[in-house]
């Protein structure tokens, strides 16, 4: 082999490999399909070895390319944790941070802190994504995940950034037709908008009472995958809803929404989510720093917890 593999290449074919498709990884990164396929045919070139199989349906990872798999893991893991030690030392974080939170948090809390944290580390390549879903830090490349919910595996760091709560909540309107439910039973018997996002199981409400933890399975003729859009449906009178008191509380202080059963709420807090210590790495580091700056100025106007 004259040529040692470009740096660049041996974290494509990663990508591809961990999302079996070179139309998503190509998503995932920001480039063109071809473009990322010609990467892989150059790499496998280079290397004088197949690394995947492609059908019109799928890619799978060759027996060849799971040996170079494993070597280039470490090869990139061992060039990021050089360049997050030097940057520790530098105290310049730099270089690229990918960071995943759910709808509604990454745009209402995330976004605004990441854009102070850019303001302040410049050499810093910030992306956000966005989405309903837990993600796998590790298979997708995320460095760090600011998620709601308590529910957190034993393999991950977590880091509070906030506590709060899920309530819930109905618009006066609704409650003037069908009245005011008195026990978490009476919610069988209503309307309830669900929304199906992260760790929020569909149909089933896990709620902390006067007797600890109690469930209730709720249905309705409206649901979503979209918080915003549900806090919608609810203001507008179709039915109750459970959702983040810091997304509703603005809505119940201008009386568009009442609060129902208050005895009865879902611990949600909000958490940065990562799989190796922040002594590791200076740009993770820093982003939890100023999240959980951002957050404590929030919960400081009381907007996170009731």
């Amino acid at each position: 082999m004259n040529n040692l593999p470009n740096l660049d290449d041996l974290k494509v074919f990663l990508h591809v490999a961990r999302r079996s498709s070179f139309a998503t990884a190509a998503s995932d990164l920001g480039m063109s399909a071809a473009f990322v396929s010609k990467r892989i045919r150059l790499l496998e070139q280079q290397l004088g070895v197949r690394l995947l199989h492609r059908t019109t349906r799928r890619v799978s990872i060759s027996e060849d390319g799971e040996r170079v798999y494993q070597w280039a893991q470490r090869i990139v893991d061992a060039v990021l944790q050089m360049g997050d030690e030097l940057s520790t030392l530098q105290q310049a974080p730099r270089g690229q941070l990918r960071i995943a939170s759910s709808l509604g948090v990454g745009r209402r809390f995330v976004a605004p802190a990441l854009s102070a944290l850019a303001n302040r580390y410049p050499q810093l390549d910030i992306r956000l994504d966005v989405q309903d879903r837990l993600v796998d830090l590790i298979e997708e490349g995320f460095d760090l995940d600011v998620r709601v919910g308590n529910q957190i595996a034993p393999h991950l760091i977590a880091k509070l950034l906030a506590r709060n709560r899920r309530v819930l909540c109905a618009a006066p309107a609704y409650l003037a037709r069908h009245g005011t439910p008195h026990t978490l039973a009476d919610l069988t018997g209503h309307h309830c908008l669900v929304i199906k996002e992260r760790d929020h199981p569909f149909g089933i409400w896990h709620l902390q009472g006067p007797t600890g933890e109690e469930s209730v399975k709720v249905t309705g003729p409206l649901s979503s995958n979209h918080g915003e859009v549900v806090l919608q449906w609810c203001i507008d009178g179709h039915g109750i809803l459970l959702r983040s008191w810091w997304d509703v509380h603005d809505s119940v202080a201008a009386g568009r929404l009442q609060w129902i059963l208050p005895d009865y709420q879902q611990a949600a807090d909000i958490w940065a989510v990562y799989t190796a210590p922040l002594a590791n790495s200076a740009k993770i580091r820093v982003a939890v720093e100023c999240l959980r700056h951002y957050f404590a100025e929030r919960d400081g106007q009381a907007t996170l917890i009731p």
